[in-house]
């Protein structure tokens, strides 16, 4: 696909001749085998004597250095001050009217002791986002909950960072991605040399936390190539990473970054179709190939990878390229993932029917095996209705409730079904958010939103 070259992020050709053939060079989301310097001995002193005041100053990461491995033993030591970041005035409330009255019952609810890892494996998010910053803030309602959830330290960067860290998750997992964007700027440039460790040069911030920061803060920003731009500057440092664990002969370490780089490559074409650069986002889809893998990872990320790409080759309407897409990869369960992916460009093509039968075929295999996959059913049941089976398709849908799956596109097809089936449709959405609240918690999810039941 061909597109005006003044547009999206493509390489521009110099108008000035090189006194020698030009070298060849990579992309930043690409990996070579090259071992490249490490930058942290030639940037501590610079980093440590004039960026230590704040995180807004940019430094650019294609020389600096990268997030210490997890693999590693010794520990970044700093006296950073990050009480900017426990100020109550960042936080939200939140609100108990989006959440559906039976979750709102106190006898189902945890209590104001519960640890946030207890309350995350019990799928409580909305609670944990709370007490994380209770923590932050120093708020506690209570002497217990203050023993539950003791105040931070502002010095202590690693608790601060893993609060945060679930602050922010757990709001976008209650579908309160808004709020998350708005209390993400509260991070400000977290490619700044403040978030770098003045001695060791390790960046401060965990990975997730900045993968994450960098799509929210494109949201509370309101500038969605900010996220472009950021994700090319994580990916320089992926790669010096990569070249650095292997002059040290660290393959678990390599092979981490190395997945991270290929992540990043993914994630760079997602936003650009949230920039509604559909042209720029298929240029950068054909630029990582067919089952482009330029490394070897574990069959089970080289499935993930390829099966993004092929979701956002269909996002983007090109059901062939997608085809090829999952095609490529010789991961495992890659058979499975071939006959996913015809099934959904045969939706994509309005061609329900045939989709129709190889969502049965899967479904069925599935069962076989011991596996009810919410997914086939819940595109199973969507071919089913624009088929004209309403009913068999509700049918299925409720016995995937019914055997404990409660995800938000779920109980939205559900609650839908219920919307063109009956006069009495609310009190049915009702009655299924009663039958969810009365579920054991999981780590999954247990407390629902308005929304999902479109209440």
């Amino acid at each position: 696909m061909q597109r005006n070259s003044s547009k999206g992020h493509g390489r521009s050709k110099s108008g000035v001749k090189s006194s020698r053939p030009r070298s060849s060079t990579k992309g930043p989301l690409d990996a070579d085998d090259v071992a490249v310097s490490s930058p942290i001995i030639s940037q501590v002193a610079r980093f440590s004597s004039s960026q230590q005041a704040s995180p807004r100053t940019s430094v650019n990461l294609a020389r600096s250095p990268g997030p210490r491995s997890p693999t590693l033993t010794t520990v970044p030591v700093t006296s950073k001050d990050f009480s900017f970041l426990l100020r109550p005035e960042i936080y939200h409330q939140l609100s108990p009217l989006s959440v559906p009255a039976p979750f709102r019952n106190p006898s189902r609810q945890p209590t104001s002791e519960t640890s946030i890892p207890a309350l995350l494996r019990g799928g409580h998010f909305r609670a944990a986002a709370i007490a994380a910053v209770q923590a932050l803030t120093s708020s506690p309602v209570s002497a217990t909950t203050a023993a539950a959830h003791p105040p931070v330290d502002p010095a202590d960067y690693a608790r601060v960072f893993s609060l945060l860290y679930t602050r922010l998750a757990c709001l976008c997992l209650i579908d309160a991605t808004s709020l998350a964007a708005q209390e993400s700027k509260a991070l400000e440039d977290l490619n700044s040399g403040f978030y770098l460790d003045p001695l060791s040069g390790a960046h401060l911030v965990p990975w997730e936390l900045r993968v994450l920061g960098v799509r929210l803060q494109a949201i509370g920003f309101g500038d969605p190539r900010r996220a472009v731009m950021s994700y090319y500057e994580m990916a320089r440092e992926a790669r010096a990473q990569v070249a650095q664990a292997g002059k040290a002969r660290d393959h678990s370490t390599a092979e981490l970054w190395k997945y991270r780089l290929s992540e990043l490559g993914v994630k760079v074409a997602v936003a650009l179709i949230e920039m509604d650069d559909l042209a720029g986002a298929a240029e950068h889809l054909a630029t990582l190939g067919d089952g482009y893998q330029p490394f070897k990872v574990d069959h089970g990320s080289q499935g993930r990878l390829a099966m993004s790409r092929a979701l956002l080759w269909l996002h983007l309407g090109d059901v062939e390229a997608a085809r090829r897409s999952i095609r490529g990869s010789d991961s495992e369960g890659s058979t499975t993932d071939e006959r996913i992916v015809d099934a959904l460009a045969d939706m994509a093509d309005g061609e329900y029917k045939a989709a129709l039968e190889e969502w049965q075929t899967l479904k069925e295999t599935m069962e076989e095996n011991g596996v009810l996959d919410e997914m086939v059913g819940v595109n199973l049941a969507v071919c089913l209705l624009y088929t004209g089976n309403m009913t068999e398709a509700r049918d299925i849908l409720e016995t995937l409730v019914d055997a404990g799956q409660a995800s938000h596109t779920l109980l939205f097809n559900l609650t839908t079904m219920y919307e063109l089936c009956s006069d009495k449709h609310k009190n049915l959405k009702v009655q299924l958010a009663e039958r969810v609240a009365s579920r054991k918690p999981t780590q999954q999810g247990w407390e629902k939103t308005n929304a999902d039941f479109k209440l």
